[in-house]
């Protein structure tokens, strides 16, 4: 009798339905599976607040920047000392290839790293001092300006500047060869050449070279009084980093120099 009591409430529950809680225990998650107290998370509400970490990004240096623009057109490999290039990959322009001979290329970031820097614009040669900007000579002047020390002195310095504008806008940072500027402002960067290294420009009374511009693009044409002026100004645009090549005119029978800016 006992027993068919103990049984009665599983029979109804059958009966209506519904299994006996024994016949189907609630399923425990196992031991290791559950973090212990400590590990659990906190409640959303009390998690603190997300601080975003900002860096600030620094420019690139002169010598990183050379290298930059110096890499494979196809590529991007780059070429430089190990810790040049360990700074580059560290700044995320740079990774270094896995397999041996482990190159080093640039990044999607190096890669507009150097196309902004290509877009930018190098800035006219001016003089050290005063407002006015500077022009070179290109002889036959009306008026013609001014001679004595102070534009020696302006001649001297906006030659340094060109120099230092050859190293800062080169990919190798060579002064030896014209630079982005020179080509576009042909007759005035010959003229400086000139000037600089000593040659006297025309005037109305004495002779002198003349730079004149040319159909040819980034050619210049420079005119001398003989022969002896001639040779040396050609020595003068080479020594610069130009193409010189000696012609003569089939009407007047002159001779003047053909200069271009050297590329390599």
């Amino acid at each position: 009798m006992a027993q068919e009591q103990l049984q009665q409430p599983r029979w109804r529950c059958l009966r209506r339905g519904r299994p006996h809680p024994r016949n189907h225990p609630r399923p425990r998650l196992e031991a290791h599976t559950r973090p212990p107290p400590g590990l659990r998370p906190p409640p959303v509400d009390r998690l603190p607040p997300v601080r975003l970490r900002t860096t600030m990004t620094r420019p690139l240096t002169a010598a990183q920047r050379r290298i930059v623009d110096a890499a494979d057109p196809g590529t991007g490999r780059l070429r430089g000392t190990p810790a040049q290039l360990a700074a580059l990959v560290k700044r995320g322009l740079a990774f270094r290839h896995p397999r041996p001979p482990h190159d080093h290329f640039l990044t999607p970031a190096g890669h507009r790293a150097r196309e902004a820097e290509a877009e930018a614009a190098p800035e006219p040669v001016t003089a050290p001092a005063g407002t006015s900007a500077f022009a070179a000579r290109v002889g036959g002047e009306h008026p013609a300006p001014e001679s004595g020390p102070a534009r020696l002195r302006e001649v001297r310095g906006a030659w340094q500047g060109m120099l230092e504008l050859r190293r800062m806008t080169n990919p190798d940072g060579s002064t030896d060869r014209p630079c982005g500027w020179e080509r576009a402002q042909v007759v005035q960067a010959a003229a400086l050449a000139l000037e600089a290294a000593g040659h006297r420009p025309a005037t109305d009374g004495e002779g002198g070279y003349r730079v004149r511009e040319t159909p040819q693009p980034e050619a210049v044409a420079v005119y001398a009084p003989d022969g002896e002026s001639l040779r040396a100004c050609a020595a003068t645009l080479e020594g610069a980093g130009w193409q010189v090549g000696a012609y003569t005119e089939p009407r007047t029978r002159a001779r003047y120099l053909l200069a271009s800016p050297r590329r390599v």
